[in-house]
């Protein structure tokens, strides 16, 4: 007759404690996937990151993580998808991005629960979309659903109440002259302000987080944060705006996205990364006017439609190829 205990679950097997730790590591991942990378470390290094650029950008980051890739589990996306954090990242995005627009708030802590979810969905209906056509839906999902959610928030007195002022540098600080010092700090915050961080040294903690995946993605980011910086100095962009790294963020994301990630590299892909760097560098001041008669903000959509353009372009420059 077997003992009483012999029925109970074994929660100290190794297939068990590997499950927990593969859980534990989709969140760090889920974080690090924002720039395309699946490393622990970098995702350590990433929430590190948030948290120096204050304590609301990590709390919130984490919780559209987390809800984003609970809500693509408990959807039966594909495990391997999950254990990657390709279903976190737009969660990640999400939550700072609406801490940052509408301030500390339960009200808050609802709408950033209910738009991962949001996102988590959409993407599935995106990919259903884009995946015979060989295209990532990239950071769209956050892109459709925080513009939704920025645009409508105005209507609602108990979401609009302690919204922080988003306004661009250049609407207290106007001016075109670029000084060393904004420079310097575009340079850097161009890294930073993918994660919505306008403080030069978490641009830099973020640049490090990439080096530790990958050197050459860190270097990708870095000459793409650097074009981006000079193609809107170059067009007359407003220095403030330049310093903040507002025309750095989306050169990043696409310099990283066709050097290597899903473009192979070759002289003629790096090349073809940096005339998709300096595109979304330029389309940032269209988008940014555009999203300001509705009430939005430019978010990642230039990376995401210069990219989509890009990538579809590929099967038929004999040059290029995708990467395997």
């Amino acid at each position: 007759m077997p003992s009483p205990s012999s029925d109970a679950p074994d929660t100290g097997s190794p297939e068990t404690s590997q499950r927990s730790l593969v859980a534990v590591q989709t969140i760090p991942r889920g974080v690090a996937q924002v720039d395309f990378q699946s490393s622990d470390w970098t995702g350590l290094l990433f929430i590190i990151a948030l948290f120096v650029g204050g304590w609301q950008f990590g709390v919130f980051g984490l919780l559209g993580t987390l809800t984003a890739t609970v809500t693509a589990s408990l959807l039966g996306v594909d495990r391997n998808r999950i254990s990657l954090g390709l279903e976190g990242f737009n969660g990640t995005l999400v939550g700072v991005a609406l801490v940052l627009y509408l301030g500390v708030t339960w009200t808050t802590v609802a709408l950033v629960i209910g738009s991962a979810v949001a996102a988590s969905v959409l993407t599935a209906a995106m990919r259903t979309v884009l995946d015979p056509y060989g295209l990532a839906t990239f950071t769209a999902p956050f892109c459709v659903v925080t513009t939704v959610m920025v645009i409508g928030a105005p209507s609602y007195e108990r979401v609009w109440a302690d919204h922080a002022n988003t306004a661009a540098p250049s609407a207290t600080d106007p001016g075109t002259a670029m000084t060393w010092h904004d420079f310097w700090r575009g340079w850097f915050n161009g890294v930073g302000q993918v994660f919505f961080q306008d403080e030069w040294y978490v641009g830099l903690i973020f640049l490090v987080g990439l080096a530790v995946a990958s050197r050459l993605v860190a270097a990708a980011a870095a000459a793409a944060s650097l074009i981006g910086l000079l193609v809107g100095w170059w067009l007359g962009a407003q220095a403030a705006d330049l310093g903040a790294g507002l025309y750095g963020y989306n050169a990043v994301l696409t310099g990283i996205a066709l050097t290597g990630t899903f473009v192979a590299l070759s002289p003629v892909g790096v090349a073809y990364a940096a005339i998709g760097a300096a595109t979304a560098a330029a389309l940032t001041a269209g988008m940014t006017v555009l999203f300001d008669t509705v009430g939005g903000h430019t978010l990642t959509w230039p990376f995401v439609l210069v990219t989509w353009v890009f990538l579809a372009a590929v099967p038929l420059l004999s040059r290029l190829r995708r990467a395997d």
